[in-house]
């Protein structure tokens, strides 16, 4: 991996936890019982991070990539996400789900399954993997585990972890979080491929026609 995807992806493990660390020092603004319901998908932010943060020192070099502005310029986004995702927002605090234990434990199973999503799809992405847009030196068009169905499992796998911190929160900062990390995605995936056309032309073509881009039977 070249030193600016590491920074990037230093820093986007840096987000997640500094979001998660923000929720708590915000805390006192929220009631105790809000604050617990942070606990549980606050923990699964912290493995996800760690974990993320591990594995990207398995990636192939880079032969072809997005610009640095298109890259620094997803990150940003991201880690303002990863912030209003989790910090009790003035203005923004209206509830949209009822603040019960099950609705938190609810939250909480979409995350966990969503992160179980993520951790498949980048064992099988393996050294293709990368924080930018790219393309690896003797990259591969990767069509096992969840490639088979959807083209941006870890995409999925991100916003279906948005909406389980978001029903768990319960709060409209979160939702809203959610729709920009949903934009923010929108852009990357047309980026993404557009490269993986160009390079891999009929077969990648085919292989569109053949899953679904993010949401199995819809999109």
């Amino acid at each position: 991996m070249r030193k600016r995807s590491q920074t990037l992806v230093v820093a986007g493990v840096g987000a997640a936890v500094g979001a998660v660390a923000g929720a708590f020092v915000a805390s006192r603004h929220v009631s105790g019982a809000e604050l617990v319901r942070i606990v549980p998908s606050a923990a699964l932010w912290i493995v996800f991070s760690v974990y993320w943060g591990i594995a990207s020192r398995n990636a192939a070099p880079t032969q072809n990539s997005e610009s640095s502005a298109s890259t620094i310029f997803h990150q940003a986004v991201l880690a303002i996400a990863l912030v209003l995702l989790v910090l009790p927002v003035p203005g923004m605090m209206a509830r949209f789900v009822p603040a019960t234990s099950l609705v938190t434990v609810i939250g909480a199973g979409i995350q966990a399954g969503f992160l179980l999503l993520a951790v498949w799809a980048r064992r099988h992405l393996g050294r293709n993997w990368s924080a930018e847009v790219r393309i690896a030196v003797d990259h591969r068009l990767v069509r096992t585990g969840p490639y088979r169905f959807l083209r941006h499992p870890i995409y999925t796998a991100m916003l279906g972890m948005f909406l389980g911190t978001a029903i768990a929160i319960g709060q409209v900062h979160s939702l809203v979080a959610l729709i920009i990390l949903a934009v923010a995605y929108w852009r990357k995936t047309r980026l993404e491929e557009a490269i993986l056309l160009k390079t891999f032309g009929g077969d990648y073509d085919s292989y569109r026609r053949d899953t679904w881009a993010l949401v199995p039977l819809v999109f």
